[in-house]
């Protein structure tokens, strides 16, 4: 028996270890939802972080990362950020209270916010707006909020019909 173990050492070494990694990882994911600030299994997906809710997450993520640095493209572009006083979203065709506020609750408040979205930006959008998926390609409303922000009614009229239930930009 004597002679096994010291035959194998290294094999049975780079087991413990990597069991103690393994237990490590495992005790430390179900440990970290009593903790302040780290999301538990109740939190819903809208306040989680929109990565890193798994290994292969974090992996997809990572490889993003490095793919962004060696092409030189932001992989993590934001959305833009409010430069003013909120509007009233309604105002868009399709855009009633509750699709207002989980627009709100993705950080979307303006019109200029909404029309200077990428392609890319408003499909990303669009996905984190459950249950109006798909209503901001359908209802085109990258290109109703980019009428708005200028101010141009009539435009907006012209293409649209009238404005939806919000009251009228002065």
């Amino acid at each position: 028996m004597q002679s096994l173990i010291s035959d194998n050492i290294v094999i049975i070494v780079i087991a413990v270890v990597i069991g103690l990694i393994v237990g490590w990882w495992a005790f430390r994911r179900g440990a970290g939802a009593s903790q302040p600030g780290v999301p538990s299994a109740s939190d819903t997906l809208a306040e989680l972080p929109h990565e890193g809710h798994s290994l292969a997450d974090e992996d997809a993520a990572a490889i993003a990362d490095i793919a962004g640095e060696f092409l030189g493209v932001d992989v993590h572009a934001e959305l833009p950020g409010a430069s003013g006083p909120p509007d009233n979203l309604q105002m868009l065709k399709g855009v009633g209270a509750k699709l207002a506020a989980r627009l709100n609750e993705n950080g979307i408040i303006r019109f200029d916010q909404l029309a200077s979205l990428t392609p890319a930006q408003a499909e990303a959008l669009d996905t984190r707006i459950e249950p109006f998926q798909g209503r901001v390609a359908r209802d085109r409303l990258v290109e109703q909020a980019a009428y708005l922000a200028k101010g141009d009614t009539a435009g907006f009229q012209a293409t649209f019909g009238n404005l939806g239930k919000g009251e009228a930009i002065d």
